[in-house]
């Protein structure tokens, strides 16, 4: 009797588990990766490379085609992510040195933060690069903005992605770690979902590796399986995005075995396009055949790749060709958690459950870069429908493109379409005029702050 009792009582606490869990709010995982190309992953077509993970997971949900960074380098697409704000306007406009000014501003409302209020858990692990003084109290930090745990390090892994001795857990410094990057952050977010976090509540975690950023390092294990290869730089960028693969399979098969997937929302991308000139310089990866790479504010820069996972909502299987952004992830989780977007300031990002549901994502303004270290004096973009013009930063050269017709960017129609180019114009100077009116200034003096940052390396040097 008592026996059975026990078997009742057990079979009574998982059902009420499961209906708890399914009317929990989703958990939300945000996998970044760093420099990678948009045509760097076996799913979107690269013929050589080998990410078995990433490609099964494509088909477990939707495959982005038009999936973008917020900024052709990694810090803004990084900021976009957090605030759903263009990064001109939440202030973090460029790259971050270490030592500068520039940061992600408490007075901007982080995701982390926002989550954490509706009663998420979080976490970050990986790379931060969202201020230059980090881990100290001049600037914020992870916690700052909202994670209640995180191992970080301010920009890349040092020396590199090999047994790198600059991360920082939770304001301390750990000292050498022995393995890869991105196998060390995500053992670290397996062992937050296992043992620190608190299970009651919904988690938002945030992991963003290094890979396949120079300088890199590649275990012995995925340069085997490049035999044929006899450029060693491009084995071990090609390894180095296969260990990117293999440690996302691994956080992928957490979910499983912790049977959180069903629950949980995935969201992957990469914070810009390819490092290098693709074929001799470091950096191998691939634009997919789009013009420019990181840096640049032509496709190639800006255009990444874009998975979500989402039981329920996202179909296996399925591909979208809508346009989305990285600000769009910040909007999207918001709504996932069921929270209330910010009324006090303007978000650039939309929801893109639109598109994984085949509709335009509604967006009260166009996409929009800017890229102040672009190659040539193009610094500028907006997309609007299928149109996309270029321009400097003063206004006052530009290209304009169809992409539905011209992805690749090669017919160059300004004198073509004279009435489209003046009305994209005239959006653009709109727009770019609003922007910088709201964003701190720091765009301003950068140059100045660059030339004296490099007058103190070389008067070090010698």
């Amino acid at each position: 009797m008592i026996r059975h009792c026990l078997i009742v009582l057990s079979a009574m606490l998982a059902l009420t588990t499961s209906i708890l869990a399914a009317d929990a709010p989703p958990n939300i995982v945000i996998f970044l990766a760093d420099d990678l190309g948009y045509g760097d992953l076996g799913c979107y077509r690269h013929p050589i490379m080998q990410t078995p993970n990433l490609d099964a997971f494509a088909k477990q949900g939707t495959q982005l085609t038009q999936c973008y960074a917020a900024c052709a380098v990694c810090s803004p697409s990084r900021s976009a992510i957090l605030t759903g704000r263009t990064p001109y306007r939440n202030g973090v406009f460029t790259w971050i040195p270490e030592g500068r000014e520039i940061h992600l501003r408490t007075s901007e409302i982080a995701l982390p933060k926002l989550l954490k209020e509706r009663g998420y858990a979080t976490c970050h692990v990986g790379k931060w690069h969202l201020n230059g003084h980090f881990n100290k109290p001049t600037q914020p930090q992870p916690n700052d903005h909202g994670y209640d745990w995180w191992l970080a390090t301010q920009n890349n892994a040092a020396r590199s992605h090999e047994n790198p001795s600059n991360f920082v857990r939770n304001g301390q410094p750990v000292g050498k770690l022995e393995g890869y990057s991105s196998a060390l952050i995500v053992d670290e977010a397996t062992a937050w979902l296992k043992q620190h976090r608190d299970k009651s509540k919904p988690f938002l975690l945030s992991v963003w590796a290094h890979e396949p950023h120079y300088p890199i390092k590649s275990s012995p294990e995925f340069k085997a399986k490049y035999p044929d290869l006899t450029d060693d730089v491009q084995r071990e960028h090609h390894a180095n995005v296969t260990q990117l693969d293999h440690a996302f399979g691994k956080l992928m098969r957490t979910l499983d075995e912790l049977k959180l997937a069903d629950n949980t929302v995935v969201f992957f991308t990469s914070d810009n396009g390819p490092e290098g000139d693709g074929i001799k310089s470091p950096g191998r990866g691939s634009t997919g055949g789009l013009r420019g790479r990181k840096r640049a504010v032509y496709e190639g820069g800006i255009r990444v790749p874009g998975i979500v996972r989402w039981p329920g909502k996202a179909q296996p299987g399925t591909t979208s060709d809508v346009p989305v952004i990285g600000s769009d992830i910040f909007v999207t989780s918001v709504g996932i958690a069921g929270a209330k977007l910010p009324t006090d300031r303007i978000l650039d990002g939309g929801n893109l459950l639109a598109a994984i549901e085949g509709r335009a994502v509604e967006r009260a303004r166009p996409l929009y870069w800017r890229c102040v270290i672009a190659p040539g004096p193009l610094k500028t973009a907006m997309r609007i429908g299928d149109w996309k013009i270029l321009a400097d930063e003063r206004l006052t050269q530009f290209e304009l493109y169809n992409l539905k017709n011209d992805p690749q960017e090669k017919s160059e129609l300004s004198a073509a379409q004279p009435a489209k180019f003046a009305e994209m114009k005239t959006a653009l100077a709109k727009l770019n005029t609003e922007i910088e009116a709201e964003g701190p200034d720091w765009w301003k003096t950068y140059d100045q702050g660059e030339k004296k940052a490099n007058q103190k390396k070389k008067q070090k040097a010698e």
